[in-house]
């Protein structure tokens, strides 16, 4: 009976009406930080997608894993805002909601309410580290193409200039507040734009071709596309942030909502480059559809440049979320005289481990494949499955289409996880044999 009450109390409270937000976003606005954090380097290595797959079957697979992607969206968002209402708090991020659903939850799954919100909180970490990696690659990939064509006096592995770029990359992230990375923010978002524009004009400036062109790849590719679709696609780790800080959070979720309109153009904008580049390049393609273009024609020039510098500059927002997580669990553990410093060394020292990675794994479109189909496929499949069956597991008979929905999702995001990974690590090992053989 206590239960009962506490249930109808926690309905009763209303989130939205004791948010306290200093500079609430409009519906548009979200819409765009939305929209921009589903667009980033992701879209450029969708042609890479689409000729492991084929155009007719990544047509189809990018709009199956749109609608994925974004019914986790909203079923994390809506487990969110009801576990804000049960607990009576305004606000929950994405591992607070884990715990909140597991404790919600029956009594038997509660006592992993802990470890399931540590678990999160380590995808987290190792999702945006992953990125990071590939952001410092990506720079240094594009830099190397530029420098071997004008400047051929040093001709240097990319090794090399992964381990040059660290040196302004722990500069860029020693910016502590989100405030002063919104004009470095706005510059990177102007170069993705410039560049995406070039990338179409590349693509049907000659004319395309369609003789050769799979409808339907390989299937020992196909995990290999569901990882790349996947990384390009998902923006989990920002969509709670943006449903927190809106003015009228309500308008978030439904349909339309900002949620559904969001992934309804990066689906559009997705398919259109995918489809046309994979017509214009084939199977020549690879982890950013700018190392295709030309180096002899100052448009594409443009491009390499651009796309290098937007990632340089957006490096600094996605390295956030790592030190946020750092941060939270060191900073009550050390000294107040001693956290500035530690705060500058905790900040060279990840982005040193990651330009490690890149370094030991200089492997552009592995390592996008493997941050695809891990993290993100646990970030945004796996977990927002779990946690709305687990909330909602008192509700659910064994028949109700819920719970198989769930399982369903749960199972795809397992598949395309292990399938991904078999794929990409057997990649890996194939690369670096051929490597060594040539070496020897």
């Amino acid at each position: 009976m206590g239960t009962n009450d506490n249930n109808t109390e926690g309905k009763e409270y209303n989130p939205f009406e004791h948010r306290v937000i200093a500079k609430p976003n409009s519906d548009v606005r979200s819409l765009a930080n939305l929209v921009k954090a589903s667009l980033g380097s992701g879209l450029l290595a969708v042609p890479l997608a689409f000729s492991n797959s084929g155009w007719g079957v990544g047509i189809i697979g990018t709009a199956i894993i749109a609608f994925v992607c974004a019914h986790c969206a909203h079923i994390f968002v809506e487990v969110s805002q009801e576990c804000c209402r049960l607990e009576k708090t305004p606000l929950l991020g994405y591992a607070d909601t884990c715990r909140a659903a597991f404790m919600a939850g029956p009594k038997a799954v509660r006592r992993f309410a802990r470890f399931f919100s540590i678990f999160a909180e380590c995808s987290i970490l190792c999702t945006y580290i992953g990125v990071c990696c590939i952001f410092t690659v990506l720079i240094a990939d594009s830099i190397k193409q530029l420098f071997d064509t004008y400047y051929p006096v040093f001709i240097l592995s990319i090794e090399y200039y992964c381990l040059i770029l660290l040196i302004p990359l722990c500069l860029m992230v020693q910016i502590r507040h989100l405030k002063f990375l919104a004009p470095i923010s706005f510059i990177a978002n102007v170069l993705l734009v410039g560049t995406f524009a070039i990338c179409l004009y590349y693509i049907f400036k000659d004319g395309l071709s369609f003789s050769d062109r799979k409808f339907a790849g390989e299937p020992s590719r196909l995990p290999a596309f569901l990882s790349t679709i996947i990384f390009a696609m998902e923006g989990i780790g920002v969509v709670m942030p943006v449903a927190n800080a809106m003015k009228n959070p309500q308008r978030f979720l439904g349909c339309p909502g900002v949620l559904s309109i969001a992934m309804l153009l990066v689906a559009l904008l997705y398919g259109v480059l995918g489809l046309f580049g994979y017509f214009k390049y084939g199977d020549v393609l690879r982890g950013s559809i700018t190392l295709n273009l030309p180096l002899d024609d100052w448009p594409a020039i443009c491009a390499k440049c651009f796309i290098a510098l937007s990632i340089f500059f957006t490096y600094p927002l996605h390295f956030f979320c790592v030190i946020d997580v750092i941060t939270r669990h060191t900073e009550s553990r050390i000294k107040e005289n001693y956290r500035s410093i530690a705060q500058v060394l905790i900040r060279i020292t990840v982005v040193l481990f990651c330009g490690g990675i890149g370094v030991a794994l200089p492997m552009l479109e592995q390592i996008i494949n493997l941050v695809g189909s891990l993290f993100y496929s646990i970030l945004g499949v796996i977990i927002p499955g779990i946690i709305e069956t687990v909330l909602r597991w008192g509700k659910l008979g064994r028949f109700n289409w819920i719970l198989w929905k769930n399982i369903l999702i749960v199972l795809f995001g397992v598949c395309s996880m292990v399938s991904g990974c078999a794929v990409t690590i057997a990649d890996i090992i194939s690369i670096a044999s051929r490597k060594l053989s040539s070496h020897y």
